[in-house]
């Protein structure tokens, strides 16, 4: 969700004549942000490419106006923006008049993707790229299948089924984390190298079904899941399900959409626990043991995943990466608080200056722990890949070679994840450098 693009530059030329502005076709007024943090409850707006725009009431009551007002589009111009003003005007509370309709619409509107410009020209409609977030996304089922595959498990969120799945969920993981010796299944899976292969499958697959279990929670809550498909996350290629619409719900149904990925996993559990006591298959107990991985990543706070999904709606707060540099400037720099610090709660300023006074440092620290130990990582990943290699190419088998492969695949990416990690944080800390050396001048100017 967006609240903030850059104003197209004026370009020289003879002035377009001036026309009504109107909301971009294929826009939406969503309306109220429900349970947000903010002091002034912000208004949304879905562009057409299914982004979320987050804007003030008064913006939000001019782009409303403009399309009551559509019709007008054929009369006198400056008549019809007299009657767009006056309309907001006595919504507002505050007098407004066509000629500052008309500067909200080009300054504020139209940069933003919500309405055209007063000269006509459409606006460009650009996807937000947040910091640490999903690359290179490719959309494999349309909005259509989503919604299909989402109304097939659906019925998994009613309140009695879930409580059951919960507790099932529960006693699989009891059972088998008390009953079975993951070291003898991680010994028997060793022995036989083909077993990687599934496991690498089962992990996939719960992954997706991790993706349906979002899509499902949406459409129990009354919205629409958008596409569902695949992309990049930092180096892993990862799974993804486009459930923007949750920001229609309040709190409980956004939380809701962000726990779902994670019960299914549990679900996943539950099924492959029961495969296993029907086939007693050890190598079922590693993947068990790889879901369990899984989930627990999930539920991390510090990067992209739920459980940072989790913490942003708890507090009603969209993009808690951005506030990264406002409390820094603040709680270390002890500089005064920024206008996006406050717009928000008490409440939500608390919580989200706790959340990166604890990121903050334990990423340091992983970071950090991570470089001293990467020449032995690099060494070790190196003699771990020419055996790999030397065994594949001793005689082995197709399977044989390919579960090698995986495996070298698996030892190499953490590294180049490691790499780009570490230049897009050396990125973000030269601009906050820049920013923070510029600051004084900027505040200085207008008093020379």
């Amino acid at each position: 969700m967006s609240d903030t693009a850059t104003p197209a530059v004026d370009g020289a030329g003879p002035a377009a004549p001036l026309v009504l502005p109107s909301l971009v076709e294929g826009a939406e007024l969503v309306g109220e942000f429900k349970n947000s943090g903010y002091r002034e409850p912000p208004q949304l707006v879905c562009l057409p490419n299914r982004q979320l725009v987050r804007l003030p009431p008064l913006l939000f009551l001019v782009a409303e106006a403009l399309h009551e007002h559509r019709d007008l589009a054929g009369a006198d111009v400056e008549t019809a923006l007299d009657r767009v003003a006056a309309d907001v005007s006595a919504k507002a509370g505050a007098r407004l008049t066509g000629e500052q309709v008309v500067y909200l619409a080009d300054r504020k509107l139209a940069p933003l993707g919500v309405t055209t410009y007063s000269d006509g020209r459409q606006p460009e409609l650009t996807r937000a790229d947040p910091f640490l977030a999903l690359k290179f996304r490719v959309a494999v089922f349309p909005e259509s299948v989503t919604w299909f595959i989402a109304g097939l498990f659906g019925w998994l969120f009613q309140p009695v089924i879930m409580t059951l799945m919960v507790a099932a969920t529960v006693a699989s993981e009891v059972w088998v984390l008390t009953t079975r010796s993951v070291a003898d299944a991680l010994q028997h899976t060793i022995l036989v190298p083909v077993s990687i292969l599934l496991i690498v499958a089962l992990g996939v697959l719960s992954c997706a079904f991790h993706e349906v279990g979002h899509a499902s929670a949406c459409r129990y809550g009354g919205v629409r899941p958008g596409v569902m498909g695949c992309g990049i996350y930092l180096v892993w290629p990862a799974f993804y399900t486009d459930i923007t619409e949750s920001y229609r719900l309040g709190r409980a149904g956004r939380l809701r959409a962000d726990l779902a990925g994670v019960y299914f996993n549990g679900i996943f559990v539950v099924g492959l626990t029961l495969l296993y006591l029907y086939t007693g298959f050890e190598p079922l107990v590693v993947a068990l043991l790889y879901i369990n991985l899984e989930i627990i990543q999930q539920l991390l706070p510090t990067l992209r995943f739920d459980g940072y999904y989790i913490m942003s709606d708890l507090v009603g707060v969209p993009d808690l990466f951005k506030y990264i540099g406002p409390i820094l400037r603040r709680a270390v720099l002890r500089r005064p608080a920024d206008a996006r610090l406050k717009d928000l709660k008490r409440w939500p300023q608390v919580f989200v200056t706790i959340w990166v006074l604890t990121i903050i440092p334990v990423l340091a620290f992983q970071i950090a722990l991570i470089l001293v130990r990467v020449p032995s990582l690099i060494a070790s990943d190196w003699r771990m890949t020419r055996r790999l290699a030397d065994a594949a190419m001793a005689g082995a088998g197709p399977l044989e070679l390919a579960a090698s492969g995986l495996q070298i695949v698996l030892l190499i990416l953490p590294i180049v994840g490691l790499a780009l990690i570490l230049g897009q944080l050396l990125y973000k800390l030269v601009r906050w450098a820049v920013r923070w050396v510029q600051a004084p001048a900027a505040e200085a100017a207008p008093d020379a």
